[in-house]
């Protein structure tokens, strides 16, 4: 059976969508990075990165949640264009690999410098807010002409948005104020929403009680650059 080793970051739940929508068997491993199980020996092996998600397919293994979508949907053919000298395919391309690229980081960037960063933090947070609200701001005129990110058709992309999008009024730390400004992004947000599978996938949050204080402990294990600063 299908290893899926998650926690409820924005990443791995993408990825816990994509396997409720194909309904494929899978096993559930939980690694509670603010313990730090990411850094551990039997992780690394897994994913030298140490990061979640992680997938072991039988003889598979693929880390990274954009190319973890992108192999479970080719492998079922579904929620993703087959032809790979397609228009569709290229533009399934582009926007999986813009929302790996720049949605993704720059939303976790302005995240960790708003709510986490020691001061000072004025240049990095200007700049990783600037970035992510620019990132957001293609996808929302992109929407404005598009029902899906890839027009009409439900894909690996929309779930790849869906990951992020959710956060968007913690990752801008705009609040309620937040959906008027990206009506489009709330739209399509709703949309995939409404669909059972998010029920799924969402339950996977409370299959394990993944520590929830970030104390001392917690901080060395999630930002393990500030030991540097001690030094």
């Amino acid at each position: 059976m299908l290893k899926f080793y998650y926690n409820a970051a924005p990443n791995p739940m993408k990825v816990a969508l994509l396997l409720e929508e194909l309904g494929l068997p899978y096993e559930a491993v939980p690694v509670d990075t603010r313990k730090g199980e990411q850094h551990s020996a039997e992780f690394l092996k897994i994913n030298p990165n140490g990061k979640v998600p992680v997938i072991v397919d039988g003889d598979v293994r693929v880390f990274d949640s954009n190319g973890i979508l992108l192999y479970l949907a080719d492998r079922a053919k579904r929620f993703v264009p087959t032809d790979a000298a397609s228009a569709a395919r290229g533009n399934m391309i582009s926007w999986l690999m813009f929302i790996a690229t720049g949605i993704g980081p720059f939303s976790g960037q302005s995240v960790h410098f708003r709510h986490a960063a020691p001061e000072p933090k004025e240049y990095a947070l200007n700049r990783y807010d600037f970035e992510a609200q620019r990132h957001w701001k293609i996808v929302e005129n992109h929407l404005a002409t598009n029902t899906y990110m890839l027009g009409d058709e439900y894909s690996i992309v929309d779930m790849a948005f869906w990951g992020w999008a959710r956060l968007i009024p913690y990752v801008l730390g705009t609040g309620d104020a937040t959906w008027t400004t990206y009506p489009n992004t709330k739209r399509l947000l709703d949309l995939i929403n409404a669909r059972p599978a998010v029920a799924r996938a969402d339950a996977l949050k409370t299959k394990h009680a993944f520590k929830a204080e970030m104390d001392d402990d917690a901080k060395r294990n999630m930002f393990p650059q500030n030991e540097r600063l001690k030094k």
